[in-house]
């Protein structure tokens, strides 16, 4: 049953706690097992890589890489129909990330200076996608396109093998359609290994993104800092802001959609009406009855989901932006009018015909999103994450001349004295 919680502002501090803190999973034996395989990983390359997919895989691979003849299979194994909506898809992720491309900028700000950033791309990028029995495509799409938008010049797709030595076609396909440039048969933590270390058959890579089960999450965490990283996201999370006007059938498959992913998947209602939590309470009981993942939907919807009654929006929308959810939709009377006052959501879903699951495979933005309240300083995946900046500066003789002195004095007040002289030197 899903719960309902009258709600005031004295409470919101104490209920945004209590559910951030709700992955409370101790991960000091998967934290052992993780960096065991990234030092036998570093030590021992491609045979440690071998034998971590024969003993956690279940495969006996003679070859890391995805063939050519093998996507080809994959085209033909998969659904035409499917392949179309993927080709869709990636269109429109590629329209809508190409907003997001940042150029490099110059200044001339006087006689001899010249300053300014140059934009330039990640050369090498991994991204994992999890698999194994399972395929999420969209997945693919979703980190392979924008770094594809940046101009990354070498992206390379990882992901379990089945036992079979295959690799799930659908991914295969995606990954093709995406544009990746090679496709790895390594998941878990020994996947993220090889992507950030290397091996004598695998170049490593500068950054990883995608996500994955505990053991993937803990490996990229540990792997931080000898390479780049996305995030490390925690449970997925939807959060429902509803007036009386709102459908309550529509908002309780919403909260389902969330809640399928996994046992701790939070799925929020927030409301002003006490009829609509009531109804959409019984509506997630009766909907709940014909669905697959039943199981999985009564532990998430118990322990996870909730009901919100305030008093008014004003207070939801102050709620919500203290628990800073992953995905937010607005389901209220004018929903643009209300626009304004979100501080803190990774996508914002504006209406009763804009669902999650229209961001998370088709509509364009991106549906790696930050989660457990860390969009209050973070943002989705994006172009800019495959970009870095560096710096230009460039002055003439006569501009320096006219600042050595004040550079000289800041150095010795800082106690460097070669920074001074390397300044001083050049008008000696």
């Amino acid at each position: 049953m899903l719960k309902i919680e009258s709600i005031d502002q004295n409470q919101f501090s104490t209920i945004i706690e209590e559910r951030t803190s709700r992955d409370s999973e101790t991960y000091e034996v998967i934290d052992e097992r993780v960096k065991n395989i990234i030092n036998s990983i570093r030590d021992r390359g491609d045979a440690a890589v071998f034998d971590y997919i024969e003993q956690l895989d279940g495969a006996k691979l003679d070859n890391l890489f995805v063939t050519e003849e093998e996507i080809n299979q994959a085209f033909e194994q998969v659904d035409d129909e499917l392949i179309d909506i993927l080709q869709e898809a990636r269109h429109n992720i590629d329209n809508y990330h190409r907003n997001q491309s940042e150029k490099s900028w110059y200044t001339n700000d006087g006689p001899g200076i010249w300053l300014g950033q140059q934009v330039t791309p990640i050369e090498r990028v991994g991204v994992y996608v999890p698999g194994g029995k399972a395929a999420y495509p969209s997945t693919v799409l979703m980190n392979v396109v924008p770094a594809k938008v940046a101009g990354v010049e070498s992206i390379t797709v990882t992901t379990p093998v089945q036992a079979d030595g295959k690799v799930n076609p659908n991914t295969l396909v995606a990954a093709s359609i995406a544009g990746a440039d090679q496709i790895l048969k390594v998941g878990g933590a020994h996947g993220i290994a090889t992507l950030a270390y290397g091996t004598e058959s695998v170049n490593k890579v500068y950054k990883i993104v995608g996500p994955g089960n505990a053991y993937v999450a803990r490996a990229k965490k540990f792997v931080f800092g000898d390479v780049d990283i996305d995030m490390i996201a925690g449970p997925s999370e939807v959060c429902v802001i509803a007036d009386d006007q709102a459908e309550p059938k529509l908002i309780a498959a919403d909260l389902l959609a969330q809640a399928e992913h996994d046992e701790l998947a939070s799925s929020i209602l927030v409301t002003t009406s006490k009829r609509i939590a009531n109804e959409v309470q019984q509506e997630v009981e009766t909907q709940t009855k014909n669905l697959s993942r039943k199981e999985i939907l009564d532990v998430s919807i118990t322990k996870q989901g909730r009901i919100y009654l305030v008093d008014d929006l004003e207070n939801a929308f102050e709620f919500v932006n203290e628990l800073a959810p992953e995905h937010l939709e607005v389901l209220v009377e004018q929903p643009f009018e209300q626009l304004p006052k979100i501080k803190n959501a990774g996508a914002i879903f504006l209406g009763s015909y804009s669902p999650e699951p229209l961001g998370d495979y088709f509509a364009g933005p991106n549906h790696t999103l930050p989660t457990n309240g860390t969009a209050k300083f973070s943002s989705p995946l994006g172009v800019y994450d495959f970009q870095k900046k560096s710096s230009v500066i460039y002055y003439d003789k006569q501009s320096l001349e006219q600042v050595n002195q004040k550079i000289q004095k800041f150095a010795e007040a800082e106690g460097l004295d070669a920074h001074a002289a390397s300044i001083r030197k050049r008008f000696e």
